[in-house]
């Protein structure tokens, strides 16, 4: 894992990061452009509970981001906000320019919003090939009518379903899994699964919830390349939420820190690793001159 965690480190810290409206810091080469997610003052109350409060972030437009915090202080309940499983109390939530305001889940994933989830979610009896078409069918439409006669139409798009999904299995080497029932994959490869299924609705911004839970070393360092690579040849956003702090400080380029469903921290994985709100967070307020701050291992 070093070796790649080297090569990863010397391509963070070769990206210069610039502050931002919503004082967060976004890599230069994206500055120009429109950012891939904008939150301005998002929020959402359970009842009396603040769960999530004045959220603001920018994310660059290829930018890898990181989501973290102790256990409970609310990253996934943003995730939820951002794909609408909740509607938010208050606030803006911006993809790609466009307000996401009035949207449901599949009018946000259409709109360049994927995700991942915590517990793997695949259609366990159904192929590989057929878990990647499933998020192709955004993508590719034939029409009612065709599909029920069986028109020319649905038969080319049947093609094109196959021949994409088998072109983004073999960037994941996986393509000779495509006939295997996707229950039956060990956990490493259902996880690299779940991420091809949605590269596969073609996102500006792949929303990445614990992706190396439960993988062993080896595991989790073929995992940190291929977000690296899939930042690189599809040209998006990636926001991830992770413990495991080796891989968030080695690849991320800005990472946000959230405690009680607020931000207490924005920066670049050096400021983050500095910061004693973040040390705190962690670790209690007896942690003393930055020992133990989240530099490798898991997160509390």
């Amino acid at each position: 894992m070093s070796k790649f965690s080297d090569f990863a480190k010397a391509r963070r810290e070769g990206t210069k990061m610039v502050p931002v409206p919503s004082v967060s810091i976004m890599p230069e080469r994206d500055l120009g452009k429109a950012p891939a997610l904008e939150c301005l003052h998002l929020g959402i109350d359970f009842g009396g509970l603040k769960a999530v409060d004045d959220f603001n972030i920018t994310v660059g437009k290829t930018e890898i981001c990181g989501l973290i915090g102790p256990n409970g202080a609310g990253k996934t309940t943003v995730f939820n906000l951002l794909t609408k499983v909740y509607t938010p109390t208050r606030g803006t939530i911006m993809v790609d320019g466009h307000d996401t305001a009035g949207m449901g889940p599949a009018r946000v994933n259409q709109l360049g919003v994927a995700r991942t989830f915590q517990n793997i979610r695949l259609f366990n009896s159904l192929t590989v090939e057929e878990n990647v078409q499933i998020g192709l069918h955004n993508r590719i439409r034939c029409g009612m009518v065709p599909g029920i006669l069986r028109l020319p139409r649905y038969w080319k798009s049947e093609r094109e379903f196959h021949e994409q999904a088998l072109e983004l299995l073999d960037f994941f080497g996986m393509a000779d899994l495509a006939g295997h029932e996707a229950g039956s994959l060990p956990y490493g490869a259902q996880r690299r699964l779940e991420i091809v299924r949605a590269l596969a609705t073609g996102p500006k911004l792949l929303l990445l919830d614990e992706p190396a839970a439960g993988m062993n070393p080896s595991e989790t360092a073929e995992l940190m390349e291929n977000i690296v690579k899939i930042r690189d040849q599809f040209q998006i956003a990636i926001m991830l939420i992770e413990h495991d702090m080796s891989l968030v400080m080695n690849i991320c380029e800005g990472i946000c820190v959230l405690n009680f469903g607020k931000i207490i921290a924005k920066g670049t994985p050096e400021e983050i690793q500095a910061n004693p709100q973040v040390i705190e967070a962690y670790l209690g307020s007896g942690a003393q001159g930055g020992a133990g701050a989240p530099k490798g291992g898991e997160a509390a």
